[in-house]
């Protein structure tokens, strides 16, 4: 057997700290986005990166919130780590885009 299995532990989520198991609970992000020269990137909960691309646009994560620190900052996001702390670690919600003026 080669590669990682679906239920694999891939260690904590750098984002919100829970555990990551291999499967459809978890995704790729880059820290800048990719449209905006982004190469390097990291395994998250999808949930986590769904939140950061709801709140955020490409170009503030680009400029403003492209490492762990800064977006931990957030005040959505921070909400959102307090809440999601509670959560499975293969939990996995939608998120919807905040509407923007």
């Amino acid at each position: 057997m080669t590669g990682i299995e679906p239920g694999d532990d891939l260690g904590p989520c750098p984002l919100c700290g829970r555990p990551m198991l291999a499967g459809a609970s978890v995704d790729r992000h880059h820290w800048v986005p990719r449209k905006e020269g982004g190469r390097e990137a990291a395994t998250l909960h999808t949930v986590c990166r769904r939140k950061i691309h709801a709140v955020l646009s490409e170009r503030e994560i680009a400029t403003a919130y492209a490492n762990l620190e800064a977006l931990r900052g957030h005040p959505g996001i921070a909400a959102f780590l307090r809440w999601v702390a509670r959560k499975p670690p293969e939990f996995v919600s939608p998120h919807r885009r905040a509407r923007r003026r």
